[in-house]
C-alpha cells in the first residue's frame, strides 16, 4: 500500500461507514422514533412533580385541593397549542368534553385510591395502565400491536410492581384501593386510546385546549371536598404546589402532544412508564432536597427497585430499537 493510500485511510474507512449507515437508514434499520423522546422526558417531570406534590401534600394541603391545581395548570400549559391550528369535524363537537370526563374520571379514581389505602397496593394496579393501552389500542384503534410491544407493556408492568415494592406492615382497605386503582388505569388507558383516535381529524391545536378546557371546568367538583378554600393554602406549600402542579401540567402536555401528533399510543406508555425509574434515582440522589424519608429504606427494597428499573430499561430498549 502506498503512503497516500495510508493517508487517505481514514477517510475512506470515515466514508464507508457513512455510505452503510445511510443505506441502513434507507432500509428503515436505523429508524428510530424520535418523538419518544417526548415521553421520555415528560416522565422525568412527573418524578420531580411527584416529589414537589408529595412535600407541598406535608404542609396539609390535600389531594383534592393539588388536584384542581393540578388539572387547571395541565390546562393553562396546553391552551397555547391553539395556535397550531386545526378544525372542528362536521357533528364531531362531542368528542373532546367526551375524553375530558374520561381523564377527570381516571383523576378521580387516582386519588379516591391514594386516599383510601395504601400506595404500595394503588401503584402497582394503576401501572396496568401500559397492558390496558396495548390492548385497547388493538380493539378500539382496529390495529395490530407488535408482539415487543406486548413483551415490553409486561415488562413495565413488572418494573412498577418492583418500584412500588416495600415493608408495609398494615395494608388498610385493600378491596377498595385495588379497585379504585384499577378504575383509574381502564380510565387513563380509553383517554389515551381516544386521544390518537380523535385528535388527527381535530389537530392537536384545537382537541387538546378543548378538551382541558373542559377538563378544568369539571374541576370544580372537586370543591366541595376541600378540607380549606385555596386562599387558606399555607404559605410554605405554596411553592411546593405551584412547581408539582406545573411539572405535571408541563408533563401531560408533552404525553397527549406525542399521542395526538405521532399515535403509537403504546409505545409512548411504555416509555412514559420509566417515571417509576426515574422516581427511584431521584429519591437517592436528590431526595433529601424535599425532606423525602425514602432515603433511608433498606438494602432489600433498594434492591427489588433496581429490579424494577431494570426491566424499565429493558422494555424502553424493545420499543425503541
Amino acid at each position: 500500500m502506498h503512503l497516500r493510500q495510508v493517508k487517505d485511510l481514514p477517510h475512506l474507512c470515515r466514508g464507508f461507514f457513512f455510505a452503510r449507515y445511510h443505506r441502513e437508514q434507507h432500509r428503515g434499520r436505523l429508524d428510530f422514533p424520535i418523538h419518544l423522546l417526548i415521553p421520555l422526558g415528560s416522565a422525568l417531570l412527573y418524578a420531580l412533580g411527584a416529589l414537589a406534590i408529595k412535600r407541598s401534600n406535608q404542609f396539609g394541603i390535600g389531594l383534592w385541593r393539588i388536584s384542581f391545581l393540578a388539572n387547571w395548570a395541565m390546562a393553562l400549559c396546553i391552551a397555547p397549542m391553539w395556535f397550531l391550528g386545526g378544525s372542528v369535524p362536521d357533528g364531531a363537537w362531542w368528542q373532546p368534553p367526551v375524553v375530558a370526563v374520561v381523564f377527570f374520571m381516571a383523576q378521580t379514581f387516582t386519588f379516591l385510591a391514594l386516599t383510601k389505602g395504601d400506595v404500595s397496593v394503588a401503584v402497582p394496579i394503576l401501572g396496568t395502565k401500559v397492558l390496558l393501552v396495548a390492548l385497547f389500542s388493538s380493539v378500539v384503534l382496529a390495529g395490530k400491536v407488535p408482539v415487543t410491544w406486548w413483551i415490553a407493556a409486561g415488562l413495565s408492568t413488572a418494573g412498577i410492581f418492583f418500584l412500588s415494592r416495600g415493608d408495609v406492615s398494615v395494608r388498610r382497605n385493600a378491596f377498595a384501593t385495588a379497585a379504585f386503582a384499577a378504575g383509574a388505569a381502564t380510565f387513563f388507558s380509553m383517554n389515551d386510546v381516544l386521544v390518537q383516535k380523535w385528535v388527527p381529524a381535530w389537530g392537536v391545536g384545537r382537541f387538546l385546549p378543548v378538551m382541558f378546557a373542559c377538563l378544568a371546568l369539571l374541576s370544580f367538583l372537586y370543591m366541595p371536598m376541600f378540607q380549606a378554600s385555596l386562599r387558606q393554602i399555607p404559605k410554605g406549600g405554596r411553592g411546593w404546589v405551584a412547581a408539582g402542579a406545573w411539572l405535571l401540567g408541563i408533563q401531560a402536555t408533552g404525553i397527549l402532544f406525542s399521542i395526538g401528533r405521532f399515535g403509537d399510543a403504546t409505545a409512548v406508555n411504555i416509555v412514559y412508564s420509566s417515571r417509576g425509574m426515574w422516581s427511584v434515582i431521584l429519591v437517592w440522589l436528590i431526595g433529601h432536597w424535599f425532606l423525602n424519608a425514602e432515603q433511608d429504606l433498606g438494602r432489600s427494597v433498594l434492591a427489588q427497585r433496581l429490579i424494577g428499573s431494570a426491566f424499565m430499561v429493558l422494555a424502553i430498549v424493545l420499543v425503541v430499537v
